[in-house]
């Protein structure tokens, strides 16, 4: 299986990459849509001709995005830290989906948790990110090679799964290993759905956007020019991208025709990421790939939301 490489790279925007391009008629889903890369990811779609839904949590700020944005976005409500507005999101979308951009985070956290006692990265990076995408399988289905793309992190090469203790309840809690965890969580999801899902013609991939300023996602960890020392230590790679930039990966999965049939691959700067090397902040470990993990994830995560 030779390894995906596109014209675009690093410092492509996403406007460069969804030129030339038409959605007319596709309908997108954003979540967190309302500020960082989301904003960026839902300006291409909605400017190449897509419906965009920007699903945020404060509403209000989603609306003063759209605003902003060409063509035609909408705005819903959904906290995917709680079961009950995922449901809810689910229950009243209608019709097919096309595109779905699994792409709000949290990262860093102080040690929190939902009221089933989940830690709150994990619950909110997968576990909510999982029942949003299941519950609207059908409608991506119906839609006839729909894609989702699943925003990770290079930070997944710091933490694995913890299959035994996820929430860190026996655990020590380190915010960075379960950051890493949850972003290994996320690529695992799209491995299994990726294969779950070949039959219903849903492409599904994860990405790593980079290292990205003025965010919202670096605000529990003060300075984020200093966060790398401990999320990646010997890192040597200190490149940083802007919103345009860091949105390019996550557009080129959503829509070009570049990727199309692609599924179940982790990309980074427009193109497959090459295996991970220590030292180096960028690739894919194989603990995040690894089709097993993939699937005990997969039925961990079901049962989790169906206690």
């Amino acid at each position: 299986m030779s390894r995906i490489t596109t014209p675009f790279g690093a410092r492509s925007t996403a406007a460069e990459v969804i030129a030339g391009i038409d959605l007319t008629g596709r309908r997108a889903i954003v979540t967190g849509g309302s500020s960082g890369i989301g904003v960026e990811t839902a300006r291409a779609l909605a400017g190449a001709g897509a419906e965009v839904t920007l699903a945020v949590r404060d509403v209000a700020a989603g609306e003063r995005t759209a605003k902003e944005l060409p063509g035609r976005v909408l705005v819903a409500p959904l906290d995917l830290a709680d079961r009950s507005s995922v449901a809810a999101f689910v229950a009243v979308w209608e019709g097919p989906l096309h595109i779905l951009v699994n792409n709000a985070g949290v990262m860093a956290t102080p040690e929190q948790r939902t009221p089933e006692g989940w830690e709150l990265q994990f619950a909110t990076n997968h576990l909510g990110h999982f029942a949003l995408t299941t519950g609207l399988h059908d409608a991506l289905a119906a839609a006839g090679g729909a894609r989702v793309v699943v925003v990770s992190s290079v930070g997944h090469v710091n933490g694995e799964v913890l299959f035994e203790d996820p929430h860190f309840e026996r655990h020590p809690y380190d915010k960075w290993a379960a950051y890493g965890q949850s972003k290994t969580a996320n690529v695992l999801f799209a491995v299994e759905a990726a294969r779950r899902w070949a039959p219903d013609a849903i492409a599904v991939n994860a990405l790593n956007p980079g290292r990205i300023t003025s965010t919202n996602l670096g605000r529990h960890i003060g300075d984020v020019q200093a966060a790398p020392a401990s999320f990646d230590p010997g890192s040597t790679d200190v490149s940083w991208k802007d919103t345009s930039q860091g949105a390019a990966t996550s557009v080129l999965l959503a829509a070009s025709p570049l990727v199309e049939g692609v599924t179940g691959r982790y990309f980074e700067d427009c193109a497959e990421a090459e295996p991970y090397r220590p030292g180096v902040r960028r690739g894919v470990a194989e603990h995040a790939l690894d089709p097993e993990k993939a699937a005990r994830l997969w039925e961990v995560s079901v049962e989790l939301l169906a206690s």
